[in-house]
This record gives structure tokens, sequence and C-alpha cells, in this order.
């Protein structure tokens, strides 16, 4: 690990407004609404109308605790999110923060939730959990959830979160944290689990249950190049394997200026899209191209409404449909 890394400190956007020179642990709340045009008929028991979900600026609560903006409407429909995050962090240590990708994930999720039951039921493993509230969020109708990510810290924070925020999940939902370092082998090997050391280790009945799923979430991890090949060797075992699995992928472009280019360039980005191919790629030799590989399709998500506060989205988050194509169509 860089020393530079481990010291320099950043800031999410999202976190801007929180409280200066809290260096641990803090709970923000963000309040979940349902936007004009929604129906919430499918969750009546999650979506309430509370006093809570009033119109306010920027402020915060006798504990402390930051109460996000809201879009002013007359009448909605809410419930509320504890997130337990760090307002700054090492570079190393990104997880323990909220970043806006998240919330544009968390955004789909939601959407989803509210207007198919294309996730009802299922298993889905969220990659680079960090706070886990996308994922979270899909433990309302998800059979099970494992949420993943590296590094004791982390982890513990991730369940802290659950903890904290258990009550919103269906009743037969089931969420794990666990342990996934994208540079090791896959599966990793099965766990007893005895120790204090292994509680974020892989059960064998987890391992066997892993391979039935069929979403895969990632949120913010694609910041840096030898990241973004390690992301993508962990894909390609966990999607040839089990059965056929979609990841949603949302990111930030973040711009450098470049002395090769001589200009600001995303090339994290670029290398990133380097992985990906066009599903709907019209060349000529379309029939010939080699498997396995990447699709990746970029959806609009100006089409998505925001259920998460009013956080300002940007124009540098977007959100990708990736799928692993073994053989010829």
């Amino acid at each position: 690990m860089d020393d530079t890394e481990e010291q320099q400190q950043v800031m999410s956007e999202v976190h801007l407004g929180c409280p200066p020179g809290i260096s641990g642990p803090h709970i923000s709340r963000f309040t979940i609404s349902l936007p004009s045009g929604v129906e919430s008929s499918r969750f009546n028991e999650l979506f309430k109308d509370e006093e809570s979900c009033t119109d306010q600026d920027i402020s915060f609560d006798e504990d402390g605790d930051l109460v996000l903006p809201r879009r002013p409407q007359s009448s909605r429909r809410c419930f509320t999110m504890k997130i337990q995050h760090n307002i700054t962090s090492s570079i190393p240590s990104v997880g323990l923060q909220v970043w806006k990708a998240e919330l544009v994930l968390s955004d789909f999720v939601l959407h989803k939730l509210c207007t198919s039951t294309e996730f009802d039921g299922i298993v889905s493993l969220e990659l680079g959990a960090g706070t886990g509230l996308a994922g979270m969020l899909l433990a309302n109708a998800a059979k099970t959830v494992f949420l993943t990510d590296h590094g004791n810290k982390i982890l513990d924070n991730c369940v802290e979160n659950v903890e904290l925020n258990s009550g919103v999940f269906h009743s037969q939902a089931v969420v794990h944290v666990r342990e996934l370092d994208w540079t090791q082998h896959w599966p990793p090997k099965a766990s007893l689990g005895l120790s204090s050391q292994e509680r974020y280790s892989w059960s064998s009945l987890e391992l066997e249950e892993v391979q039935k799923a069929s979403l895969l979430l990632a949120a913010d991890v694609i910041y840096s190049d030898d990241l973004t090949d390690a992301l993508f060797s962990i894909l390609e075992r966990l999607m040839s394997q089990g059965l056929e699995k979609v990841l949603y992928l949302a990111l930030e472009k973040r711009y450098n200026f470049s002395l090769d280019d001589l200009d600001v360039v995303a090339n994290g980005y670029l290398h990133f899209r380097s992985y990906l191919r066009a599903d709907d790629d019209e060349c000529e030799g379309l029939e010939h191209r080699p498997v396995p590989y990447f699709s990746g399709r970029r959806i609009n998500i100006r089409e998505i409404p925001q259920y998460v506060g009013e956080y300002d989205r940007g124009e540098d988050v977007e959100l990708w449909q990736i799928r692993y194509i073994k053989g010829k169509r």
C-alpha cells in the first residue's frame, strides 16, 4: 500500500455540510421518498406518511446528525435509512463514506422494486459494498443479499449499518456481510467461522447459495486501473459460474490532467470502458468476435427518478448494465 494514499484524506460530496472536525464514525439519516407518479402499493408497510418528510434546509438534529434537504412536495410517503459513515477517509478506506454513485445505484434499485417484481426472491451479491446502502435497500425484496468488501474496518462498519436498518428488510430476507478480496482465488476456502478472525469468512452453504445469485451490484469502484483490473478478474470468475448473472455498476467519471495528453482526461473511465463491448454493436464481423467477453449497456439515469433525498447527480455519474457472454449467440 502506498503510504501517500494511506495518509491522504478525501471527502465525498455527499458529506458536505456535515459537522467539521469529526474524525470517527458519524450517523446520517437518508430519507427515501416516493417521487410523484410512482405507486407504492407493493411496499405499503415500508413507505408511510411521516411528518419527518417535511421540507427543510441543510441542518442538524439535536444529536448532531445530518438532515438532508428535500425536494418541496405537498405530501409524500417515505421512510428513513440510518447510515454510519466517516466524513473523511484515506483512499484505501473510501468504503467508509457514502458516494454519489451509491445514491444513483440506490435510486435504480428502489425504482426496480417499486415498478417491477424482477428482484423479488433473488440472491444478490454487492461488490465493494462500503456502507451497504444499495444492497440493504435490495433486501426489501431479495431472498438473500451478500454485502462484500475488503478489510475489517469497512466490514465492521457495514455490519453496524445492517443492524441499524434491519427493520426495513422484508421479514424473510437474509443479509450477510462477507470478505471478498478481488485479487484472491474464487471461490474462497470455506470456513467454520469459529474464531473472531473468521467472522467475515464464507461457509460452504453460503458459497453454494451465491452460485444461485442472478444479480450483482457495484458502486464507485472505478478509480484505480489496478482496482479495475482486479474487478473484471473477479467478475469473470463470478459470472462464468452458476446462474447467468447481470451486473449493475454505477460510477463517477473523475478527471485529472494528463501530461501525455496535455489535457484533462478521465483515464480511469477509459480503462474501464476498454473492458466492455457494446452488445448492440453492428460492426462488420460481429458474428465472429471472440468469446467470452463483457457486454456493456449504458442506462439513461435521467429516466430513473430520485428516491434518495435531493442530492446533485451532476453530469459525470453513469449507470451500466454488464453481462458476461460465454459463447456465441
